[in-house]
């Protein structure tokens, strides 16, 4: 069984287990949750701790769905308190609506998105696609790469929404990282009070001074209240960084900031991606590097708002730009390397898409090295879809041509493969 509280310092434990104790160091007042894999530990979790009185003064309210979960953290954070809640994959659909409300509102939730892929066909594995779903939503999204950046990017996280009045989603990828077990470094709640001051609201409703929010306003301001949301999201840009290196003069440790950069002083290839895969990509550029390759890292910590001037900066000398993604746009191609083309824009470096691990498909070092060589040998399309079985999409494509009821084609696919992938 599961003892959910505070960790002492050095102790090997779950990723939703660190998460959960670093948002009950932040002292919040209102946890509203609804379980879905793979997120449900967090909130189970913080549960616990609210029922045995391992965490004090906050209310946890059980919802009866994800998008109730979100309109009781905006009833909650605009009554002026400090407001919690996790989600996945078709739950942040569901609660779509009341999603871009946070962010419209300018209230500061914080909220854990377990990083998981969105059906149909069901998948619970792990890929990007729900959270860049609201790419769009006004929300800040920062991205760990492990489960000690997961459980800090929560604290900072908090300052960070409280100061600007801003909604910050902290993604982290479902499974690989929220039930794995790695050794973790949790502060003492002195360090936290420390760090992340009391909630002081810049907007809160009052009884004696009544208000009315999200109220209807027509083209004459409109407008003016959107851009204002990106101006927030500009601001964030210095300020990210700014909590960034507080975070480490009181914790000791970097983590957080807005990019990451590796072995890319002398790098003449530079791969880019979010998340738990760089830790495999600097495995292999590591190999790489004793080869005599010259190549590099660069991981962004905030996708919103982007670093556009951040990243022009950090690859101005690189041949090529390398994006590996664990989403895509259908019908495009690329939704991370869109953003860091506008970044490198109006210069000759050639900026390739692959799209990789989707529905938790492995990115292995042995595909990743093929990759990077036909890359480095300018071999690679604009888009790539990396380890993709052409023989079953041509299968596909050829019945479809060939008979106007072709079926469904993820089923189709599974009778294909056989019982053994049914079965899975």
């Amino acid at each position: 069984r599961q003892t959910w509280g505070p960790i002492n310092m050095l102790e090997q434990c779950e990723g939703s287990h660190a998460v959960a104790a670093a948002v009950a160091l932040s002292r919040p007042e209102v946890i509203c949750a609804y379980p879905i894999s793979p997120q449900t530990h967090i909130v189970e979790g913080l549960g616990e701790m609210v029922k045995s009185g391992a965490l004090t003064r906050c209310e946890f309210i059980n919802v009866e769905s994800e998008f109730a979960a979100m309109s009781v953290a905006i009833g909650a954070s605009a009554a002026g308190a400090r407001a919690y809640t996790a989600t996945a994959s078709q739950g942040l659909l569901f609660m779509a609506e009341a999603v871009y409300n946070a962010s419209g509102l300018g209230l500061p939730i914080v909220m854990t998105v377990a990083n998981r892929a969105i059906g149909a066909p069901i998948n619970i594995w792990n890929d990007h696609t729900d959270s860049m779903s609201m790419r769009d939503a006004g929300w800040l999204q920062l991205f760990a790469e492990t489960n000690q950046e997961a459980a800090d990017l929560h604290i900072q996280a908090f300052r960070i929404a409280e100061e600007l009045s801003l909604p910050v989603m902290v993604c982290m990828d479902g499974f690989i990282l929220t039930h794995a077990y790695e050794r973790m470094d949790m502060p003492e709640q002195a360090q936290v009070d420390r760090f992340l001051p009391p909630y002081e609201p810049r907007q809160v409703l009052d009884p004696n001074e009544p208000v009315t929010i999200g109220a209807m306003v027509g083209p004459e301001a409109f407008a003016e209240v959107r851009y204002l949301a990106h101006a927030k999201q500009m601001q964030a840009l210095d300020l990210i960084p700014q909590v960034a290196n507080e975070f480490r003069q009181v914790f000791g440790r970097d983590s957080g900031g807005l990019i990451k950069t590796y072995r890319l002083e002398d790098a003449e290839t530079v791969v880019i991606a979010l998340g738990s895969v760089l830790g495999t990509i600097k495995d292999t550029v590591d190999e790489l590097r004793e080869q005599g390759v010259k190549i590099g890292v660069l991981g962004i910590t905030s996708f919103r708002p982007f670093p556009i001037s951040d990243i022009r900066d950090a690859t101005a000398h690189v041949k090529r730009i390398v994006v590996i993604e664990k989403c895509f746009a259908v019908g495009i191609g690329g939704i991370v390397s869109r953003d860091v083309r506008s970044a490198v824009r109006n210069r000759p470096q050639p900026v390739l898409t692959v799209v990789a691990g989707l529905g938790g498909r492995p990115i292995t070092k042995a595909s990743l090295t093929k990759l990077l060589n036909d890359a480095i040998a300018d071999k690679l399309e604009l888009l790539t879809f990396l380890d993709l079985d052409w023989g079953i999409v041509n299968r596909v494509l050829e019945r479809e041509k060939q008979q106007r009821r072709s079926g469904p084609i993820a089923e189709n696919i599974l009778r294909d493969l056989g019982p053994s992938a049914a079965g899975a």
